[in-house]
């Protein structure tokens, strides 16, 4: 096959995508297996109280199960397992937004889960819309601003508009995070 032929199969890059899709074929971050998440003294500390914490509420069964692995791996220091790492990723998640990891373990315990939550799946997947949406508010730099809204789009999600020079970037900001909604430049 030509290298002219082999380009035409190719996935279009990913910079010519809306934000948010994948090439065909290609797995999100969602769908890649999960890398083992290696966890600081710290970060353990906590995770493994809230990991158990929750286990000693869980009824008898397949999740009380699973629980008591992700403990064992959690005072291990490692987590490779998917079904572990989103567990506990939903279990620091809700100690964080409740306000429960700060109360019981104090601001550095929060800062600690903080850092366990970026490195799992779903922390890692919000770093990245993150970086995606401060590149994008690089083409702003530099440019006279001209207009900023913010509209409630719906129940916790909000778009935040502006526009500068000409360039406008409209950003999606809801509980899965800040994701570009429209770029035009």
């Amino acid at each position: 096959m030509s290298a002219a032929a082999s380009a035409d199969r190719r996935p279009p890059a990913r910079h010519e995508l809306p934000a948010g899709h994948q090439p065909p074929g290609e797995p999100s971050d969602s769908e890649q297996p999960t890398r083992a998440v290696v966890l600081t003294a710290e970060e353990r500390d906590v995770a493994l109280a809230e990991v158990e914490a929750v286990g000693d509420a869980a009824q008898p069964g397949p999740y009380a199960d699973l629980l008591a692995e992700l403990a064992d791996a959690v005072a291990a220091g490692s987590v490779a397992d998917e079904e572990q790492a989103r567990a506990l990723e939903r279990i620091v998640a809700l100690g964080l937004q409740t306000g429960r990891i700060r109360a019981l373990h104090g601001p550095g315990g929060e800062q600690a889960a903080l850092r366990a939550y970026r490195k799992l799946p779903g922390g890692r997947e919000l770093s990245a819309s993150a970086e995606e949406v401060t590149s994008a508010l690089a083409a702003l730099r530099g440019r006279p601003l001209e207009q900023v809204s913010l509209a409630a789009v719906g129940p916790g999600a909000f778009t935040l508009s502006l526009a500068a020079g000409g360039a406008e970037i409209s950003i999606r900001l809801d509980r899965q995070g800040a994701r570009l909604a429209s770029v035009g430049v």
